[in-house]
């Protein structure tokens, strides 16, 4: 349309100097010639261009299928597949926490979580004893960090675990910004107002059980790990708070300027 637009404003400058039979007649065939252009000679069906299967990352191998215990430890393993078939062996390693692979499981509830990193075998494979803590369905979220060009830096495939008992689950507490864990005290400053693709502080502190602020050590690379997981359709969210000189803690990489920092005691 643009080639026929420029074509036609030049016609009206010719039109201009010729009489009006004319210029009607060199018109129309000048604008006849421009739509047989812009339409083209073919008389065959349009050809469609063939568009090549989506290229997916999977988890193959995942253990275990059936019913699993609760209280007793469970090797959970697998490996996640190239999209050409083979196995991943290349994972992101460093100091940063978003390096290798962090394998996260919920129950459906969100009564429970469990937060390991399994080692990367030789060939691949993953490898990690969990023991689930009571009957019910889990939702697997692996988080994986591939070392590989041109794909993607960060991404997660999930599976279920279904543990054998009567589930009873348990509705979520209102918010409560004080929170005594194994005698340690959190206290969140106000309540937070949080909205979508908007990124806001969460301002936490944490005391021992005499009130004395604690000093903070990193941990797979950051202060401390902030996990979310959403009601109902599981949504994950993962974030860190970062040493002020942490190198790889932070929305990306080695890029010490996306880094969220944090303070302690220390």
């Amino acid at each position: 349309m643009a080639i026929r637009q420029r074509r036609l404003s030049s016609l009206g400058a010719v039109t201009s100097r010729l009489n009006r039979p004319r210029a009607s007649a060199l018109a129309a065939a000048m604008l006849a010639a421009t739509v047989l252009a812009g339409c083209g000679s073919g008389s065959g069906a349009p050809s469609v261009p063939q568009v090549a299967p989506a290229r997916v990352f999977s988890l193959s191998g995942f253990q275990p299928q059936g019913l699993v215990a609760a209280g007793r430890p469970v090797p959970v393993s697998f490996t996640v597949d190239l999209p050409n078939g083979q196995p991943l062996t290349q994972y992101r390693t460093g100091s940063g926490p978003h390096t290798g692979v962090h394998l996260i499981i919920v129950r459906d509830d969100l009564a429970y979580i469990i937060h390991e990193h399994p080692p990367v075998g030789a060939n691949g494979g993953l490898l990690q004893n969990v023991t689930f803590p009571a009957p019910g369905p889990y939702h697997v979220l692996v988080d994986i960090y591939p070392s590989l060009p041109g794909t993607l830096a960060n991404f997660q495939l999930t599976r279920s675990v279904r543990v054998a008992g009567a589930y009873h689950p348990k509705p979520l507490p209102r918010f409560n910004g004080h929170l005594v864990v194994d005698g340690y005290h959190f206290d969140m400053q106000g309540q937070p107002r949080l909205h979508a693709i908007q990124p806001t502080f969460l301002h936490v502190e944490v005391t021992d059980a005499s009130g004395r602020k604690l000093t903070f050590v990193p941990w797979f690379g950051a202060l401390a790990h902030a996990i979310f997981f959403r009601q109902g359709s599981l949504d994950y969210f993962h974030t860190h708070i970062c040493a002020p000189n942490a190198v790889n803690c932070g929305a990306l990489a080695g890029v010490r300027a996306t880094a969220i920092t944090g303070r302690s005691a220390a």
